[in-house]
């Protein structure tokens, strides 16, 4: 069984986090301003500006989340073999970085459109298990939820930014997609120097402990039962969450608000998820990681289940906007602080990958699905499969992954 082998002691502990965590937050905080820019721009573009259908936007988003999953193992697997997660995340941002340049060029296009739109998020893909790994290594592992936290504040400060250039900018000219794509662009050529410039690899002569990498050995880990349940559970509550685009659709229709105020609704996300994310990682740490990333679907649940309040207005979609923000404060990087407990260190970045995927094919499903719910159902039984579903994946990830929760109880009590 594979099972992480560093272990620093409480008297080890620096209070202070590597510096490492604050220049990669610095990162994502820049690509996080460029990504966001994007998605607060895209619905309103796609299916009110060039008139497209729910099941071809579901398609089209399905593509956009999707995208990462594959690459995500390759990624991985690169980064692990050659001891170079430094840059092949660069490598990732880069690509995403060149994507912003041309979407102006493809116009109208939905099959230009969601080219790039693959090309950007499978930049996301590469980037994400390798920076992951540079986090998790250079922190103390009883630090990890902290350090994820903080790293996820400073990710989501860039997320709460974006969508608001983006309103700042459609005020001033109007529905122009070409300033915007260049705007978000340079964001992302910023945070790309600051990765070259300032982040550090894991200096050679630590050599990671663990099993020899190669793309097979990150596959292997799946023979470890606690790595597979939390595979499987992640895989199964990523098909069954519905993504951010149409959850701001559905909060917009549901509540009745002005459409204007569409771009701004993932602000209200982000700004709940930067105040809660750090307190959330520091209190998965003490209380349970994965106990924490099932609560935070259960606030999920509350989402879905504010949807069905006809006419609820702007008091109903700051409740939703609220619950939404504390689910991925909950869970984004408590995920990846949990899968670090059990990834050896040699293997850290394609433990984490393989996780990640798993999570990406199901939302690339779950938007597929979904779209084509919306398109040809009704709305209330869109949302009735939604929260269907995730009440049955939560209650299989819980009864799954039970006995683990027990054991890090029992090790709590030793402690």
């Amino acid at each position: 069984m594979y099972v992480a082998s560093s272990r620093p002691s409480k008297t080890d502990f620096r209070k202070r986090l590597p510096g490492t965590v604050f220049a990669l937050g610095t990162v994502s905080l820049l690509t996080d301003i460029s990504a966001e820019m994007i998605t607060a721009f895209l619905p309103v573009y796609l299916l009110f500006t060039l008139q497209l259908g729910y099941a071809q936007f579901g398609l089209l988003d399905g593509i956009y989340t999707g995208a990462t999953a594959v690459l995500r193992l390759v990624g991985g697997g690169i980064s692990d073999k050659f001891r170079k997660p430094k840059a092949v995340a660069a490598a990732g941002y880069g690509l995403s970085a060149a994507t912003k340049v041309f979407f102006p060029l493809v116009g109208a296009s939905p099959f230009g459109i969601g080219a790039l739109m693959a090309a950007d998020r499978a930049g996301k893909g590469i980037r994400t298990a390798p920076r992951d790994a540079m986090i998790s290594l250079a922190t103390p592992e009883d630090r990890l939820g902290a350090a994820f936290g903080v790293h996820r504040s400073m990710d989501t400060f860039g997320a709460l930014l974006g969508p608001l250039v983006t309103f700042l900018l459609l005020a001033q000219i109007g529905m122009v997609p070409g300033p915007i794509f260049a705007v978000s662009a340079a964001f992302a050529v910023i945070g790309l120097i600051v990765l070259i410039s300032f982040v550090r690899d894991t200096p050679a002569k630590e050599k990671p402990k663990g099993p020899r990498p190669s793309f097979r050995a990150g596959l292997d880990l799946l023979n470890d039962r606690q790595f597979r349940r939390t595979t499987i559970s992640a895989g199964l509550l990523g098909l069954a969450t519905v993504s951010d685009a149409f959850v701001y659709v559905l909060v917009q229709k549901a509540t009745n608000i002005s459409l204007g105020f569409l771009p701004l609704l993932p602000l209200g996300t982000a700004v709940v998820f930067l105040a809660a994310a750090t307190p959330l990682g520091k209190l998965a740490d003490r209380a349970g990681r994965w106990r924490m990333f099932l609560a935070g679907h259960a606030l999920l649940l509350g989402v879905y289940a504010l949807l069905f309040i006809p006419e609820g207005g702007m008091v109903v979609a700051v409740v939703a906007l609220v619950l939404h923000g504390l689910f991925y404060a909950a869970t984004d990087g408590v995920l990846s602080a949990k899968v670090s407990e059990t990834a050896p260190e040699s293997l850290r970045a394609s433990g984490l990958s393989v996780v990640q995927t798993g999570q990406a094919l199901g939302r690339l499903v779950s938007s597929v699905v979904f779209g084509l719910l919306l398109q040809y159902t009704s709305f209330g039984t869109g949302v009735t499969v939604a929260l269907a579903a995730l009440t049955v994946t939560l209650i299989i990830s819980a009864v799954l992954n039970q006995r683990d929760q027990v054991r890090f109880r029992s090790r709590e009590k030793r402690s």
